[in-house]
């Protein structure tokens, strides 16, 4: 078998994302396995080049990993011609900016999103990246998860026949900073910053219902700012000027509707971080991170609203667990494999740019619809 390399410049590996879950979780993993096999008799062998702008931070994980290249010059490692891939985990507000570079330098390109802070810079990746021939993709982890491929499982098998309605609940405290460190860096909690929940959270909504459900047609938005003083990484406070919590409705083209309720500002009180109750006419389930929980209309029990009479039991011990059935791959790496395998064999890849172009209208019209206190139609996108 042999070995064909792929130069990778991870840029943003210094952040939480970029480090645990591309490099570490994913990229690394990926090496250890002896690389992507592509089924040809080849190896697709990953070679991260470390990027970002704290040259401590950076040598510091090239050297735990044994990782031999690295810098912080952006527009260098663009300009090698050894580089192939361009991935970016930087903030929001400075992504589209480093992509559009990145497409101008010929490299295919994979990103987290939101993949702009605009929906007109997001277009405009895509024109770009279309014009210049490159491929391009789109971090969709959760669409990779146990409990969602679970969910996704029992769709395509017709469990729930007609479908209604989803209901997703997501989020967690993330603390202020002042008592306790904060869980997020202190610019998810700043707008100028490209910082909100909404910005944040619904392009993984978009890709999401869309993957699952369908098209979303519109969208009505209550966006809020629960906590409107926080602390940043140096103990300083400031005001909170980004979202931290948003509540949705989305509809289908098919009538379905979901409702979805994001938020930085909630204490958990369910079995995972996020949970989809999805309801047919035919059955029910209950997808989280990993687990999915099913209820088929012949053992759908009889509740009747009667506050004289003791309850029927414990409801969650109602359902049955959808067995896994296969092995679940890391979420991330799962889709760097697929996405490297588009890249060096041309395979179909949807997670697009125009899909991540999608998720920063979705963003965009829930902001909108949040400050215009009404329903606003989704249009398809002209690209």
């Amino acid at each position: 078998m042999t070995r064909s390399t792929v130069r990778i410049a991870v840029n943003g590996v210094t952040g939480r994302m970029g480090y645990h879950q591309h490099l570490v979780r994913s990229l690394l993993e990926l090496r250890k396995e002896g690389g992507v096999d592509l089924g040809d008799g080849r190896r697709l062998w990953p070679e991260p080049v470390l990027v970002g702008r704290r040259e401590p931070a950076l040598r510091s994980i090239a050297e735990r990993h044994e990782l031999p290249y690295w810098a912080t010059d952006l527009d260098a490692v663009l300009a090698d011609d050894t580089v192939d891939v361009y991935f970016d985990a930087q903030a929001t507000a400075v992504r589209a900016e480093a992509l559009g570079r990145a497409i101008a330098a010929g490299k295919h390109v994979y990103t987290e999103k939101p993949t702009a802070t605009g929906l007109d810079s997001a277009l405009e990746l895509v024109r770009l990246a279309r014009s210049g021939g490159i491929r391009h993709g789109v971090v969709q982890d959760k669409l990779f998860l146990p409990g969602l491929r679970k969910l996704k499982r029992l769709i395509d098998a017709g469990f729930f026949g007609q479908i209604l309605s989803v209901r997703g609940e997501f989020g967690y405290w993330v603390f202020e900073g002042d008592w306790q460190p904060a869980q997020r860096p202190s610019w998810n909690y700043r707008g100028e910053d490209g910082g909100g929940i909404t910005v944040d959270m619904f392009p993984h909504w978009s890709y999401l219902l869309e993957s699952l459900f369908g098209r979303v047609t519109s969208v009505m938005a209550h966006a809020a700012t629960h906590v409107p003083r926080r602390w940043d990484e140096r103990g300083t406070p400031y005001a909170a000027t980004a979202d931290d919590a948003v509540y949705a409705v989305f509809e289908f083209d098919g009538g379905a509707v979901a409702q979805i309720n994001s938020s930085w500002a909630v204490r958990v009180n369910r079995d995972e971080l996020v949970e989809f109750q999805v309801d047919g006419v035919h059955g029910s389930a209950v997808a989280g991170l990993r687990h999915c929980r099913i209820q088929h209309r012949t053992a759908t029990p009889r509740p009747v609203w009667n506050p004289d009479l003791p309850g029927i039991g414990n409801f969650r011990d109602q359902w049955q667990e959808v067995p896994d059935n296969q092995p679940f791959e890391h979420a991330f790496k799962a889709q760097w494999e697929l996405f490297l395998r588009h890249v060096a064999l041309g395979e179909p890849y949807q997670g697009d740019l125009a899909a991540g172009a999608r998720g920063v209208q979705l963003a965009e019209l829930g902001l909108r619809s949040s400050a215009e206190g009404r329903r606003i139609a989704v249009p398809e996108l002209t690209l």
